[in-house]
This record gives structure tokens, sequence and C-alpha cells, in this order.
């Protein structure tokens, strides 16, 4: 690629560890202690390393490790014969009494799903009380955290990671030159539901079980001392006069139904028997085979000589380009080490929990917060890591057609706001503003069309078809005609409040706006996928029968979208949730050539919501970056990524809602990568909104639509060079920027692999 570019490495560090300090506010130990340390994790298994040297802490997380057992039914047995009830209330405008009924007869019992939950700490205690020369980094490019220091005239190294090849967390501390290291390692700080320790051939097991049915869970332990003296007792580790040591921690939990103790056993001594720099090397090998799918490099003044913790202050007062490539790489990090092929999806914070009753529970939020962790996959050339959550499509989905008969008496598949580790499809927590909303399964399945549209991967979509069938009948059940149209409800529009013409405030509704656009994409992508397979049926036909009845967009009073099938008044007009501009983004129902009229309402919609105090939340914020991006405004998109640093990230570069939440981090990832690549409504768009400041840079490996993948280059705000390679062939429409040809829409078509290069003025077409 021809731009020029400095290279700067990805790390992010910090000159302090992070610290709890126990007389400050339960806020500022967060800020300064959980949400300044550094995640590690590798797909399943997470910790979050505080760094330091005197008393370290490694806050532990596995994937499955959760509150409670499964097959719990929490539907209202009073809501089959009531939903249709509150429905016609609703229609008759008796507000007051359709909430009370709702209240009453459709919400859950009990009302809330299963957790997530922390395997809690460990501490390492060494007698390095007095230090210098203090640095604690994560390279994003190796997935290694270290810390380095200097105590009692000799430099000590740590480094950490969390091993998918071998299944394992690893910790070393060594001297650097001739230092000799004493430490305890601590087992003890556990609560009540740790009931074993156990010494072993190779360490030591703390065996633990969930309360009310839960799993039970592994923390094995064995330790590698170069010299020196390592003792395992019941609850500890005592090392003496040892120049390096490693500690390898495999935890497992019985979820899988398989011997916890086997499973530990076997990745502790691979572990030993491989020794530390084979397990160091095959993780980072390991690692980079995700991460150096895509690059990207932005021109600009070189800060990272400046502690990230100091950037991300200084960020509303200077340019640092380097922040949000920075930010870019972070997001990819932060999948690569929270949703791995075969894992569980990312939730709420990734895999890395530390409270045992975490807000939201730390569960898959789906009214945004769980599609949100996953919009920058494809495009990011991660399609394989956006897999979790689509599998866990078939977790759901038997728990789902269940509440679609016992709670709607209704055929198909249907969840509401929330789903957790096993599933649960029945509405979640007793809130008018969030709860009674059917659908979660329908946004959650228009993931499969996108997977399929970036990969093309047919027998992927032949497997998950049934899926969005059953999706699909759902709601030619559910849905019913009113002014020639067909709507839902009872339902909301997330989170939000409207004022009835009434003069009462009222949250639930019939076809709210996002509803349609929902069921507008899955019925759209349940067809293709039909007629693509060969699958056509009567359900077919009649998702094609119904879809021109289902309602479009309209246009308010102030020129914005509709939020609610009426012309409401917001009780909150800045409110987190912007779910009417779901078809601008992430659907691309809304376009500037398809629906110019609706564009440009999108934008008075953003106006008037950040005019009101909108985007105060880190995924709120991170949601109006890739809007803007859709938009074409590169500068409104810039604006944005810098507010979110400036008011919503963490020391650590974690998302800030407050407190923590990963979907802002990933939504941030994405809004960088619309910025410089989109490819919905079947066109490639180069740089479709690059911003001023981001005068030159290149990026590498981002994914169009059609499989294929494109690099471009561009110097002082114009398109240098870019290379799209269509990996199966077929049929690509490049938006072709100025100074290639005739503007518009070029369309170039092999059945077999091929290239596109836009270079020194010209367009050339290769076969692979």
């Amino acid at each position: 690629m021809s731009a020029e570019c400095k290279r700067i490495k990805s790390v992010i560090w910090m000159n302090h560890p992070a610290v709890e300090d126990e007389s400050k506010s339960q806020w500022e130990r967060d800020f300064y202690g959980w949400n300044s340390a550094y995640p590690i994790g590798n797909g399943s298994v997470g910790a979050m390393v505080y760094g330091s040297p005197d008393l370290d802490q490694l806050q532990l997380n596995e994937e499955t490790i959760w509150y409670g057992n499964e097959g719990r039914n929490r539907v209202n047995p009073k809501a089959k014969d009531s939903w249709k009830r509150v429905r016609q209330l609703l229609l008759e405008g008796r507000i007051k009494e359709a909430v009370s009924l709702e209240e009453s007869d459709l919400y859950p019992i009990p009302d809330q799903q299963r957790h997530y939950d922390t395997a809690g700490s460990i501490y390492i205690k060494t007698d390095a009380e007095d230090y210098s020369d203090y640095r604690r980094s994560l390279d994003l490019e190796e997935a290694i955290c270290s810390v380095s220091y200097k105590s009692g005239g000799h430099s000590y190294r740590r480094e950490y990671f969390v091993s998918s090849p071998d299944r394992v967390i690893a910790f070393r501390h060594e001297s650097l030159d001739g230092g000799l290291v004493n430490a305890v390692v601590d087992f003890s700080r556990r609560d009540e539901r740790t009931f074993k320790y156990e010494l072993s051939e190779y360490g030591l097991d703390i065996y633990t079980k969930q309360p009310e049915g839960g799993c039970t869970y592994l923390i094995s332990v064995a330790c590698e001392a170069e010299g020196g003296v390592a003792i395992f007792k019941e609850r500890s580790l005592e090392i003496y006069d040892c120049p390096a040591f490693t500690l390898y921690i495999a935890i497992r939990s019985d979820y899988h139904g398989e011997d916890i103790k086997s499973w530990c056993r076997s990745a502790l001594l691979g572990a030993c028997e491989s020794g530390y720099e084979a397990v160091r090397a095959r993780h980072i090998s390991d690692y980079k085979s995700y991460f150096d799918r895509a690059e990207l490099s932005l021109d600009g003044e070189d800060y990272s000589g400046e502690p990230t913790d100091v950037r991300i202050k200084k960020a509303g007062e200077r340019l640092d380009n380097s922040l949000s490539k920075l930010y870019f790489d972070f997001g990819r990090y932060l999948t690569i080490s929270s949703s791995r092929p075969g894992t569980k999806p990312a939730n709420l914070q990734g895999i890395w929990n530390k409270d045992r009753f975490p807000a939201w529970g730390s569960k898959y939020t789906i009214n945004i917060n769980a599609e949100m962790n996953y919009w920058h996959t494809e495009k990011c050339n991660l399609s394989d890591c956006h897999m979790p959550l689509i599998s866990h499509l078939k977790t759901m989905l038997p728990y789902g057609k269940k509440v679609a008969r016992d709670m709607y008496g209704l055929d198909g598949f249907v969840a509401h706001h929330n789903t957790d580790i096993f599933g649960d499809c029945a509405p979640q927590d007793s809130c008018i503003t969030a709860t009674i909303w059917p659908m979660g399964a329908a946004w959650l399945s228009t993931h499969i069309w996108t997977h399929y549209e970036y990969t093309l991967d047919r027998e992927f979509l032949k497997e998950y078809l049934p899926i969005l069938k059953e999706v699909c009948l759902f709601f030619t059940e559910y849905m019913f005609e009113h002014d020639g149209r067909l709507l839902t409800g009872p339902s909301i529009s997330p989170e939000n409040s409207y004022i009835h013409p009434s003069g009462e405030c009222g949250q639930i509704c019939v076809g709210p706006t996002m509803d349609s656009m929902i069921i507008r994409d899955v019925f759209e992508a349940c067809i293709k996928a039909s007629e693509l397979l060969g699958d056509e049926d009567s359900l077919t036909d009649k998702l094609k029968a119904m879809l021109p009845r289902l309602p479009r967009p309209e246009i308010g009073k102030y020129g914005q979208i509709m939020e609610w099938y009426e012309d409401y008044e917001e009780t909150e007009p800045g409110h987190r949730h912007i779910s009417h501009l779901y078809g601008l983004h992430p659907s691309s129902q809304i376009t500037l050539e398809k629906t110019p009229e609706l564009f440009r309402a999108a934008r008075v919609t953003i106006e008037r919501r950040l005019a009101s105090g909108g985007g105060h939340t880190g995924w709120s914020r991170a949601w109006i970056i890739n809007m803007w991006a859709r938009l074409k405004d590169g500068e409104k998109a810039l604006e944005n990524i810098n507010a979110l640093f400036t008011h919503s990230t963490y020391p650590n570069l974690f998302d800030m809602h407050p407190p923590f939440q990963i979907d802002g981090n990933f939504g941030g990832a994405a809004g960088i990568a619309e910025m410089l690549l989109q490819s919905q409504g079947g066109v490639i768009l180069l740089l479709p909104a690059l911003p001023k400041d981001w005068q030159s840079g290149f990026v590498r490996g981002l994914k169009a639509r059609g499989d294929i993948t494109v690099d471009i280059s561009w110097e002082n705000g114009r398109i240098a060079y870019a290379r799209l390679t269509a990996n199966k062939g077929g049929l690509m429409r490049l938006s072709v920027p100025e100074g290639y040809g005739e503007p518009g829409i070029s369309e170039i078509s092999n059945d077999s692999p091929y290239t596109v290069t836009l270079e020194n003025g010209g367009i050339t077409v290769a076969k692979n």
C-alpha cells in the first residue's frame, strides 16, 4: 500500500498498578481497581490483571460459571389468556388498565433469569514492597500482559496470558539480572461455596459448587519453579529463593458433562511438560491467526510514549488518531479473547466479571447489547468469532418454542429482551419499559443472514434456515391487522416512554417502529434463504403475502422518524436507545439512494436525541458513531468517537455505561470499520465516512458482503490504492470513487475468485 504511515504497535500501558483502596468509595475502588486492570482471555477463560508488585491479584472467570441451573418454566400461567386483552386495552387507549393487567398476568414468575458469576481471585504476595520504574502493559498484537519494575536493586518482569491451545492461564515471574523471589500465592480468599481444597500430583485443586443446583467447578494450579523451592499447602503456595517461577491455572465446570478433574489434570500436565516458552509461542501463534487478519493505520502524531490512561484524559484536547486505532484493535482483541468457535457468546461484560451479583446479571441482553457485541465481527474478518452468538440460537430454540406455546398459545420461536446461558426465553424482570418485548429471537436471527452475506456459506445457511422459519412462524400468528397493516403488540420501543394524547405516560404499545423493521428483515431473510436453497413452502408464500402489509417508517411532526405507530412525544427525548433508527443501522432499510426522505429524517432524529443529552452511555454513543457513518458524515462520527473516549471510557479502555459494559467497545470498533468500508444495499463503498483529520492511512483485511476482502490506502483524503478480492467469485457492485473512471456503480462478475485493483487512476480485474 502506498500511504506512508508510521506503524505504531498496539499496546495499552500504564505506569501504575490497579489498586482497590478500601478507604475510597465503591466507585473509586472500581475505577482505579478492576476498571484499571487488564483483561486476558482465550474465549472461555478470562482473568483481570491488577499487577501490583507486592500484592498482585488475578481475578478469574470461566464462561459457564453461572448461578443456578436450567429448566425453570417462568412463564406466568395467566399470560395465555390475558395478552390479547392487554392489546385490546391499548387499542382503546386504556393505558393504566393495560399496564395493570400486564403486570399481574404477563410478568414472569420468578422474574429473574440466571446470572453470570465470578470464579474469585488469587493473590500473589512478594517482598517487593518498595519498587520503581513500574510499567504494566497489554500487547494487543500478541495478547500478552506484562509488568516490569525494579526492587531491591534488581529488575523483574511478569507475564500473563490465557492460552487456547494449552487451555491454561499462564503467569510467569522472573528476575532479569540474578535477583531471587520469595512469594506466597494465596487461594484462601473464597466464599462459602468453595467446599474442598485438595493437594494433587501437580499442585492444588479447589472445588466450588454454585447455588440452586448450579454447576460444580474446579480451579487447578501447578507451579514450575526454576531453582529455589516451591511448596503447595492446603490453601496456598510458598516459593523461596526462585530466580523465576511459572504458575499454570486450569478452570473447568461440569456444565459440559465431563470429568473436570481429568480435564484440568490433562491441561496442567501438558503445559508443564511443554514448558513456558513453548506454551507462550503456541499462544501467540494461535492468537495472531485471528488478530493479523486485519490491520489499521492512521497518520498523525505518535502519543504511544504516554500512558494510555493519560491519553484518554487528553482525548478531548488534541488529535490522537492512534488512539482510535488502538480502540479498534482493542475491540478485536476483546472479541478474540471472549468469543471463539465453540465457546459461549460474549455477555454484557464479555467473560470478565468480578461480582457475585453483577449489574443486569451480566447476561445476554438482546434488545441491542448482545447484538452490538457482534456488529464488527464480520467486517473485521472475524466471522468465526460471530458463531457463538448464532449457535446460541440453537440453545434457545426449544425454550423459545415452549414460551410461544405456554405464554401466547402460538407456534414458532419467541424470546424477549434477555436470555441466559441455558437459553431462557421467558420475559425477564418486572420492568414496564423492557419486560414484554417479543422481538429478541427475531433480532438475533437477523445475524444468520448477515453471516451468510459475508461468508456465502450455503451449508451454514441450510443448517440455520429452520430457526429463521420458526421465528417467522411465530410472527405470522402473533401479528394482527389494524388499519390495513400488520402490527405487533403488546410490545414496547425498548426502554423508552411516550406521552399519550390523553396526557398519560405510556410504555407498552402496539406497532412500535422497530418491531416492524426487525420483522421485515427476518421475513426477507427467510424468503431469500428459502429461495436460494430451494426450500420454499407454504410459510414462504405466507411471508411474501404479509411483507407488503408491514408498516414502513413514517416521518413525524419534527421531521424525525416516528418511534411509535402514532406520533407521540417522548418523555425522554435524549433517551439512550434509538430503536426507531434500527433501519439505518444495523439494518440497511434506510439509505440515501433508496429512501432519501427517511435518510434525512434519520439525521434529524439523531440531532434531536443528541440535543437532549443522548449518547450518555458508552454503548449508545457507539451506536451513534455507526449511524453517523451510515449517514456518511465522517466529521460527526469522529466527534462521537472522541466523546466516547472523554465521557465513556475507563483507564483500561473498557467501555463505561457506567458500570462496565463491553458492548460499547465492540460497537465503537464497528463504527470505526463502518467509516472505512460499507457494503449494505448490495454496493461496496470505500471510505464512505472519512473525517478530514484522518488525512492519510491504510486498512487491510476488512470484509465486505459477498465474501470480499478489502484493502484500502489513502493520502490527503483521497484513495491512493484499493484491492478487493472476491474469495468465491460472483458479482461485485462497487461505488466507483472519484478519479477512477465514470462515477456510479461498476458491476464486475466472475465465476471463480478474482481481484479488483484501483491504482493510478484506473481499475484492473484479474483472476486469482
